[in-house]
């Protein structure tokens, strides 16, 4: 396989990059390819016109990208085809700090200039943000803000460009491990077998919190984060962040077991399902199917082909809610671009 992701070609102020269709994906974010299954995925579209000055919407609600106009993380290696972003509100098990919102008067007297923040952030350049500002397609505290004036306390305040989370802590990292099989998923092994911080590079921070086990045996994504709030949510089952696996079992298979799948399975501890069943290939001798589901019990996929008859032979994790591994090497480790990281904040409802 080769290395995910290319570096965008120039583009004129004020381009849009271009975007390929969905493919129909629940969660609405870019399917990924299956790893070295060989499986192909198109990236999803989204957008919808920004809220116009001094509108109201509902809790949840973001304002998104307008048709034409300037183009937030345009610059971005990964991450640039993530489509609209699906935000979740459901309450977090560790409840957070609110943000009062703040009068004009406290926005153009504190702190920092909303385009000069949104710049060093990596937005997009300072008069570009002004673009954003003015085009009522950024939020300060749920707020849309569309006077250059403004300003913020980056260290208190919570900034989104088209529903899409800033992240302003330079300090808190988040990473993407295509985990190869044989390696163990925690960071250090007292039988010495291998683990996810031989894979770390120096000077990565000592404390990271791996989101989502695999078993030995298994492949794939793994996020990597000292993000303890982002770590927490997308562990917990309340916010049911969708998983993509790809399965390799013996075939044939015989019709009917995709509907067997999503209406359930019952094991020792309890009915399980998955959301979608879609076959990807076929050939004499085995096939291989994606499924998607949102449990984090131990060992769920294997132990749901094993009790319809189809041990799995191979089992890879293409995807955890909306980061997907697409071409990334086994055994690598790769930065998160600024879009999937708030793309990623949105699904579980920061």
């Amino acid at each position: 396989m080769t290395q995910a992701g290319r570096q965008g070609s120039p583009r004129n102020r004020g381009q849009r990059p271009t975007q390929k269709n969905s493919a129909g994906q629940k969660n609405g974010g870019a399917q990924s390819n299956s790893g070295s299954f060989g499986g192909r995925g198109n990236a999803a579209r989204g957008g919808a016109k920004g809220a116009p000055k001094g509108s109201q919407r509902k809790r949840g609600e973001r304002p998104q990208a307008k048709g034409t106009g300037a183009a937030p993380f345009a610059n971005e290696r990964f991450g640039r085809n993530l489509g609209a972003v699906q935000r979740t509100d459901r309450k977090s098990p560790t409840p957070l700090p609110q943000h009062k919102p703040r009068t004009r008067a406290e926005m153009n007297d504190e702190g920092v200039r909303l385009q000069k923040v949104m710049a060093n952030a990596g937005v997009a350049s300072r008069r570009v943000c002004e673009e954003l500002i003015e085009q009522g397609r950024v939020e300060v505290n749920g707020q849309i803000v569309t006077e250059l004036g403004s300003r913020v306390n980056p260290e208190t305040d919570v900034i989104h460009v088209d529903g899409v989370r800033v992240q302003l802590n330079e300090n808190l990292v988040y990473m993407a491990f295509n985990k190869p099989r044989g390696v163990v998923s925690t960071m250090d092994d007292p039988e010495g077998r291998p683990c996810i911080s031989d894979y770390l590079r120096a000077g990565t921070p000592e404390r990271l919190f791996h989101v989502g086990r695999l078993d030995t045996n298994t492949e794939g994504l793994l996020l990597l984060t000292n993000d303890g709030e982002l770590a927490n949510r997308l562990s917990h089952p309340s916010y049911e962040v969708p998983k993509t696996y790809v399965v390799q079992v013996r075939g044939p298979m015989p019709h009917g077991v995709g509907a067997q799948l999503r209406r359930g399975i019952e094991l020792e501890d309890g009915l399980a399902k998955v959301d979608s069943f879609k076959l990807v290939d076929s050939t004499p001798g085995f096939v291989l199917v994606e499924v998607v589901l949102h449990s984090g019990k131990n060992r769920i996929v294997r132990r749901m082909f094993d009790a319809i008859g189809f041990p799995v032979q191979r089992l890879v994790r293409a995807k955890i809610g909306p980061i997907g591994l697409g071409d990334q090497k086994q055994g690598t480790i790769r930065k998160l671009g600024k879009q999937e990281v708030g793309h990623l904040m949105a699904a579980v409802g920061l």
